[in-house]
Order: structure tokens, then C-alpha cells, then sequence
């Protein structure tokens, strides 16, 4: 097996690699290479919101929502729901100074059910730097019993609307992919990769993995999921011996597929039945953390066809660790994995060995982010901790933002982007200042 090297992944996104000096753009879910790693080695681990020291901007956030910033050079875009009017829409700011440059009405839909710690703006959008995606849940308001739930209670079933959007606001294409039922609410975040758009239909329904023409909306393959349970999982995909594989967990396993078509590669059944947390790839192993109602940690070797179940499990733990949300990241062969209850973890890769465990916040919502030194942890009360891929568990630096955050930051072009329940921070190196825009 000779799987690509880290940086070449990011020609899937049509994207030139990067020396790791270079900085680069986050034009999705997680990054370039959808994994959280940043090649950038410009990046601050610590600021100060009373002197300004190292916050470039702070602005006020029009709308709510838990979707993760995206960078393509000057331009951020991010997706916000205006609760009141039941719009969603998509907003572009200058990275520059912070000012929001347009914003573009992308769907009008009465607020579907959700999970207390979701949003109705919770997918992250992608860019090919033409054209921004993003996805949305729209309903009629009707109500069903929920499915797949403890407590009975009624909720709104709804269809994936997906949505190209230009640099310049302006409306591309808009298609109807299909239906998607879950009490927990909705996210997906789009997978660019070649001229394909690839979006997660998991649901408590007849669930799907769908395709569609970047330039048309058009659909190209649909695949059918196998059990029918929601999950929030963002797939990645690399080159395993010389073939892409686009792999996430979800529907009751893990399992690989042809990005090109939607055919099944291999698969793994469960170890769980509901997956939130993205995958990641230690150039050997796929890696991921997980679930309800039972919590684990695995890797899968990514050379198999058909059910692997008893013979490509590298390794497995199923104990130590309730990490259910955020997704994990990898520093070489370290995995950094963030507890929901609030404690942070690092394990080798290759073996699955636990190194250390050590309490951090209070608990986790947002996906892990790192560099090639440092894993970003940041809480859910706002507390942004900075860990070294060591033997032990050593802070180099502590940060507070002073609010919630739900939203996993994003790096880019030396540059920290941090969404608040309130505002969008604008981390880099800069001296001490008077903060403005707030």
C-alpha cells in the first residue's frame, strides 16, 4: 500500500500543494485536507482581548449558527440563520479588516426541530474559490413522530436543499437532494473532489450518499446507505494504491467508496450505531473516534475489498474515552482526541496506546485543529487551549474568548478564525490595540 503523502490530498479540492512554510487556504469542513491539520507554522497560540495583543478583529455576527468559518485568500465565508425572518443565508467578509462585503439570501424555511446543542446553521460550506456550496434543511412546518428516539415526542421532517452561491452573492444552481428526518436536527457539510460535489444523506430514514455536477447541481451517482440511522459525518477522502477512497462512519459501520461513482469499497459494521466525528487518516490507518450509545476509538487498514470486519481492524478502544462530537486530529503519529465530557487525550497511532489523559474544560463541542506543533482544544465555554505533541500533557498556552463556541476553528494565512456564539475573531500576529467593530 502507498498512500499519498499528507499535502498532495489537497488536489482532490483543485488545489496546488503547499510547501509547509506556505500558508493556505480553508476552503471547507476542517481544512484543505478535511483532517483539522494545518500546514501553516505562522500561527499565534496566544492573544489578549483587554489589550488587543494578537486579535487582528473581533466583529459582531449577524444571525446564529454553529457552522465553521471557510478561507479562500481575502474572502471569508460563513452560513447564519436569522431566526425571526426564517432565513438562511451566506456572508462574505473581508479577512482583511472583518467588514461583511454581501450577504446572500439562500433559503426561506419555517425553523425545523433540534437537538439543544445544534443550530439551524449548523453545516460548513465549501469553495472552489468560483463558487461557494452550502447546504440546508427545508421543511413545510408538518410534524411526524420522532424515529430512532427515547422519549416520543413529535419533530419536522424536512429536504436537503443544496446551494451554489458565486463570489459575488450571486445564485448559481439550487437542487432538491432528497429527504432527511432526524430529532437531532440537521448538518452536512459538502466534500468537493474533482467536478463533483459529494454530500452525506445519513438520516432515520432511507438514508444516501448523493453526487451532483459542480457547474450544474446536476446528479451524477446516488448511493443507497444500508440501515437507515442519522450521523453527522463529513467523509475524507485519499489515494489509497493509486485508487481515491472516500471514507467516513455512519449508518451502523465504517465504509470506504469509489468518489467517482458511489460503489462500495469495503466496510467495517460498527462498532456503534450513531457517528458526528469526521475521520482521519494517519497515512496507514483510517482513524475514528466515536459514538452512541457506546463510545470507541478505531483504526481501520484501508486496503481490503468487500466486509473487513474480522481482518482489517488495526486496533481498538473501547474505554477511556466518551468522545462522541468533536472530531480528532492527528500531529505525526499523534492522535488527539477531545472528550464531550471535557477531557483531552493522545494516543499513538499506530497501536492504538493511550500516551496521556488529562482533564481540560468543562466539555467539547468543536473538532480539534492543530499545526505541525500544536493541537488547538477549544471548550465550549470559550477556553482555547493549546497542546505539543509530546509524552506528556503540556499547555503551552491558555486563551479565553469570553463566550460560547460551538464552531470548530479555522487557519489560515497565519491567521486563527474563531466563531463565537456572538463574534468572529481574527487571530494573528499583531501588537497590543483598542478593539473596534464590536
Amino acid at each position: 500500500m502507498r498512500p499519498t503523502p499528507l499535502l498532495l490530498t489537497v488536489l482532490f479540492l483543485g488545489i496546488a500543494p503547499f510547501p509547509a512554510a506556505t500558508a493556505e487556504n480553508w476552503p471547507c469542513w476542517r481544512g484543505p485536507r478535511g483532517d483539522g491539520t494545518s500546514t501553516d507554522q505562522a500561527v499565534p497560540t496566544g492573544w489578549d482581548l483587554a489589550t488587543g495583543e494578537n486579535v487582528l478583529w473581533k466583529i459582531r455576527v449577524p444571525g446564529t449558527g454553529h457552522s465553521s468559518p471557510i478561507v479562500w485568500e481575502n474572502r471569508l465565508f460563513l452560513t447564519t440563520c436569522f431566526q425571526e425572518e426564517q432565513q438562511r443565508a451566506l456572508l462574505c467578509f473581508d479577512t482583511e479588516t472583518g467588514d461583511e462585503l454581501w450577504r446572500a439570501n439562500v433559503l426561506n424555511s419555517p425553523l425545523e426541530t433540534i437537538h439543544q446543542f445544534n443550530s439551524f446553521a449548523s453545516g460548513t460550506p465549501a469553495t472552489d474559490g468560483e463558487r461557494i456550496y452550502v447546504a440546508f434543511l427545508k421543511v413545510d412546518g408538518k410534524l411526524i413522530p420522532a424515529p430512532n428516539v427515547g422519549q416520543a415526542r413529535d419533530i419536522t421532517p424536512g429536504r436537503i436543499i443544496l446551494s451554489a452561491i458565486d463570489f459575488a452573492g450571486q445564485p448559481q444552481w439550487q437542487v432538491d437532494l432528497g429527504d432527511f428526518i432526524s430529532a437531532h436536527g440537521f448538518c452536512s457539510c459538502p466534500v468537493l473532489y474533482q467536478d463533483l460535489v459529494i454530500l452525506n444523506g445519513d438520516h432515520d430514514g432511507q438514508g444516501y450518499l448523493v453526487a451532483v455536477d459542480r457547474s450544474t447541481g446536476r446528479e451524477v451517482w446516488r448511493t443507497a446507505r444500508e440501515q437507515g440511522i442519522r450521523s453527522y459525518v463529513t467523509p475524507i477522502i485519499r489515494e489509497i494504491d493509486g485508487r481515491d477512497q472516500l471514507v467516513m462512519a455512519g449508518s451502523g459501520h465504517i465504509a470506504a467508496f469509489d468518489p467517482r461513482d458511489g460503489k462500495l469499497i469495503w466496510k467495517v459494521e460498527g462498532p456503534c450505531e450513531q457517528f458526528v466525528a469526521s475521520m482521519v487518516f494517519d497515512g496507514e490507518r483510517f482513524i475514528m473516534n466515536a459514538g452512541y450509545p457506546t463510545h470507541h476509538v478505531m483504526a481501520v487498514r484501508p486496503d481490503g475489498q468487500g466486509d473487513v470486519t474480522k481482518s482489517h481492524v488495526a486496533w481498538h478502544v473501547d474505554q477511556y474515552v466518551r468522545s462522541y462530537v468533536p472530531s480528532p486530529v492527528l500531529i505525526g503519529n499523534r492522535l488527539f482526541v477531545a472528550d464531550d465530557r471535557g477531557t483531552a487525550n493522545c494516543f499513538d497511532s499506530t497501536d492504538g496506546r493511550r500516551i496521556w489523559q488529562a482533564r481540560i474544560s468543562g466539555s467539547f463541542n468543536a473538532s480539534l485543529v492543530a499545526t505541525e506543533r500544536h493541537a488547538y482544544f477549544l471548550s465550549g465555554d470559550g477556553e482555547l487551549k493549546v497542546v505539543a505533541p509530546t509524552d506528556d500533557y503540556q499547555v503551552t498556552a491558555e486563551n479565553r474568548l469570553d463566550e460560547v463556541c460551538h464552531a470548530t476553528p479555522a487557519i489560515s494565512n497565519g491567521r486563527l478564525y474563531i466563531r463565537g456564539d456572538q463574534h468572529l475573531f481574527a487571530i494573528g500576529a499583531k501588537a497590543a490595540a483598542a478593539l473596534t467593530g464590536e
